[in-house]
């Protein structure tokens, strides 16, 4: 056992155990609930919530492997993060984290899309979009399954078992917060905050032990077909997009904004590639001339509010997700108001 995990008080050395695998252990990370809960008891931290992807880090003596919420494999997409994490003194780990992409001081999914999509590695390095690995948790530590400890002590030990050089930074927290701190995030242009139980174990899966505090709504759609461009218009009107509700795929209306020329060509050129001969959607879609899509493609849609009749509000598009499953797209509703 290393001097940093000897160091744990005695009670918290006895939720160790060995780890398994690193990327098994990778393989289903910790997921936020949507909240609109504002006042916190103490046991609680804030951290920023960021606007990137997902990606779950192993390192295994001279390996790395970078891994999405989706199990993809990033190596080729962000080598700048691989080889900063091979730089570590400390060679076997399993951190959790975010990679983002900044514009004007602020993180911008549209511009990390940028960098999404690229492989090879002289695109890569043609790339004027730079990227950011915010770290938050810690999964493995020298052969040791960390995800037992409270998360203040896993934090704990991610501050001092990592070494903080761009392009790696480490998430910061707050001890204190609720509706106030989220009205500072807000007006910094933050998408939020993430409140976390200060002594909560690392649970795959969707938790309320996490829960997201958004500034505006925003969630991940299906996009099942699209509407032909119009005027001055090139590739497509707009996007029709959904979400599942048991084995149905419920239509929620249509984004005809957000997009640029570039990205309207691309989407055609993906969406004509899925065409399909009928509608996904278990709902009556009234767009005339609509064109179908195999419901695979996943996008991040910004809105102002649900419509009573269960249609989005002034949506616009906010780029494509390749880390979360089409099939594991649902409609986000706040815990609070959960019932059950």
């Amino acid at each position: 056992m290393t001097d940093l995990l000897s160091a744990l008080p005695a009670e918290q050395r006895g939720l160790l155990q060995d780890a398994r695998p690193g990327p098994e252990l990778a393989s289903h990370p910790m997921l936020a609930t949507l909240s609109d809960q504002r006042e916190f008891s103490g046991d609680w931290i804030f951290e920023r919530k960021l606007d990137g992807i997902r990606v779950l880090a192993v390192r295994e003596s001279d390996r790395v492997l970078l891994l999405s919420r989706s199990g993809r494999h990033l190596n080729d997409t962000y080598p700048e993060i691989v080889e900063a994490l091979s730089a570590q003194e400390c060679t076997d780990f399993t951190v959790d984290g975010e990679i983002v992409a900044f514009s004007h001081g602020r993180t911008d999914f549209s511009r990390l899309q940028q960098r999404m999509g690229l492989t090879r590695r002289r695109d890569v390095e043609a790339s004027a979009v730079a990227v950011t690995y915010y770290v938050f948790d810690l999964l493995r530590l020298e052969g040791v399954d960390t995800t037992r400890l409270p998360l203040r002590a896993r934090k704990s030990l991610l501050r001092r078992a990592v070494t903080y050089r761009a392009p790696l930074r480490m998430a910061t927290h707050r001890n204190a917060g609720g509706a106030k701190l989220l009205v500072e995030a807000c007006a910094r242009g933050w998408e939020g905050l993430i409140a976390k139980r200060a002594n909560s174990r690392y649970q795959p899966g969707r938790s309320t032990d996490w829960l997201k505090l958004k500034c505006s709504k925003e969630q991940e759609f299906v996009i099942g077909g699209f509407t032909e461009p119009a005027g001055s218009r090139v590739g497509l009107g707009a996007l029709l997009v959904g979400y599942h509700e048991g084995d149905r795929l419920r239509y929620a209306g249509k984004v005809g904004t957000g997009f640029d020329r570039r990205t309207l060509l691309a989407l055609r050129e993906r969406l004509d590639e899925l065409r399909a001969p009928v509608s996904p959607f278990s709902d009556r879609v009234r767009e005339a001339g609509a064109h179908w899509a195999e419901p695979e493609l996943v996008a991040q849609i910004a809105f102002t509010e649900w419509t009573r009749d269960g249609m989005l509000r002034h949506p616009r598009f906010l780029g494509l997700r390749d880390d979360k499953p089409a099939k594991d797209v649902v409609r986000e509703i706040p815990a609070s108001l959960v019932v059950g």
